[in-house]
Formats: C-alpha cells, structure tokens, sequence
C-alpha cells in the first residue's frame, strides 16, 4: 500500500536574480518523508497553476511551510508599510482558501511559521509587521550571521497551556524551541485557540477548535532536525497519523458525500 501524500506548499523564489523557481527546503521534505512517512509532493503555490479543489483531491494533508514573503496585510484588511517586508499574493491566493476547505474537510494541515500566521489571518486574524518593535517583546528574528546550525539553533522556550493539545502531545508543559520570524499574531482568528506562547506573550502554538481534522500549527520551524528532536519528532509523528486516518476515513466520507 502506498504512502499519503503531503502537499508542501513551495515559495517562488528568483535563481541568480533571474530565473523563477518555486522551491522548497529539504528538510521539509525530510520530516514529511521520515517522521510523517508520507509522500512529499512539492506544491508550485500560484493560482496560475493549481485551483484548491485539485490539490484537495490530489493530496492528502498539508504542510504549510514558512517563507520569506509575508502574508500581505490586505488579506486582513490593513494597508502595506514598509515594515511588513516582501509579500507573495500568488500563494495567499492558495493558502489562505485552502486552510477554510481544510477544515471545513477535516482534511489535515500543520502550519509552520508563515504558514502559522496563514491560518490565523484565513480564519479572520490579523498580524503585528514586526513583533521586536512591540514594547516588552522578543527579538524573534533569525541570527543575521552564523552557520545553519546556528540559525535554528533552539532559542527560547515556549510555555503551553496546562492539559491542551501541544501539553499532551509534548508530554511536557515547557518546550525549548527555535525562532525565525518577524511577524506575529495580533488579532486572534475566528475558533483559533493559542495554545502555547514565549516568555513575551508571542503566541507561539495554536489549533482550530472544534475542526474536525488536524489543524496545530507552531510559529517555530520543528522542520529543523526533526528526526531526532523532542518536541519536532511527535508533531510530526502526530500529523503524519492524522494524514494516514484521513485516507482511510476522511477522504471515504468526502466521496460518498459528493457521490
């Protein structure tokens, strides 16, 4: 029998400042493929390419990887500064409708950093530009310099809500974690719950209740090392789980009901 496939939402990106890709980080496809054991299918994330209904029946589960781009604040209703960075409408015009199908579905995703904050502002949710000018908050940005090692080195700690998800999924009510962004949460979306946040008030883990699929997402990059890390390993084990009961229950249920 044939693995699940995990749609990896990909970024575009310019190859020696001229030649557009849409690429994606290995490592996603490392944790997708031996942690998750599911397929990685690398997703060119344009509208010119792919519709949501296609990758709903094509894939199924999600991850919704970070980026550079920010999600443009428009999608939240906010004008563009200069402090919300580069933006990328092509993938807000797939992500942003495919988080809404998913858990209308049930159909898996986790989200990841951009990704995070993708699915806070596709259920209604707005963000901070720039979480380190916010008096009494983090500088959360990647380490300008070093080794990659280094960049995702594990950086603060993440404190969860005593007895949820990220509680029992971790086994543990404090995690150590790794941080590359920018940009955070303002405005909580529409049943998003904020599940774990840093020693700021980031938040920094969060779920929609009451979906009837998975649905966590961490503002972290648990692609990072994720075969052998602590807190990496079980979410990834955990979605992998979910995508696997997908195809067998969730997908079944979609087909009679659209039969």
């Amino acid at each position: 029998m044939s693995r699940p496939i995990v749609g990896i939402i990909g970024n575009s990106y310019l190859m020696n400042d001229q030649y557009p890709t849409h690429a994606g980080g290995t490592m996603n496809s490392d944790a997708v493929s031996n942690v998750s054991d599911c397929i990685p299918l690398l997703i060119p994330a344009d509208p010119r390419y792919v519709t949501v209904d296609e990758l709903l029946d094509v894939c199924d589960g999600f991850l919704l990887t970070g980026g550079r781009p920010n999600v443009h604040p428009e999608e939240y209703g906010e004008a563009a500064t200069a402090a919300h960075g580069d933006f990328d409408r092509a993938r807000d015009a797939i992500t942003l409708p495919l988080i809404r199908a998913c858990v209308a579905r049930g159909q898996p995703f986790l989200g990841i950093c951009r990704g995070f904050q993708e699915v806070n502002v596709a259920l209604g949710g707005t963000l901070y530009p720039e979480i380190r000018d916010l008096p009494g908050r983090q500088n959360h940005r990647m380490p300008p310099d070093g080794t990659l090692e280094e960049k995702f080195a594990l950086r603060h700690v993440v404190t969860l809500t005593e007895g949820g998800v990220f509680h029992r999924l971790f086994g543990a009510p404090e995690v150590m974690t790794n941080t590359l962004h920018g940009q955070g949460i303002k405005a909580v979306g529409k049943n998003i719950v904020v599940d774990g946040c840093a020693a700021d008030g980031t938040p920094e883990a969060i779920y929609v209740k009451d979906a009837p699929g998975f649905t966590l997402s961490v503002q972290w990059h648990p692609e990072w090392d994720a075969g052998n890390d602590p807190v990496s390993r079980p979410l990834f084990e955990a979605f992998g789980e979910a995508v696997r009961a997908w195809t067998q229950c969730g997908r079944k249920g979609q087909l009679q009901r659209t039969a």
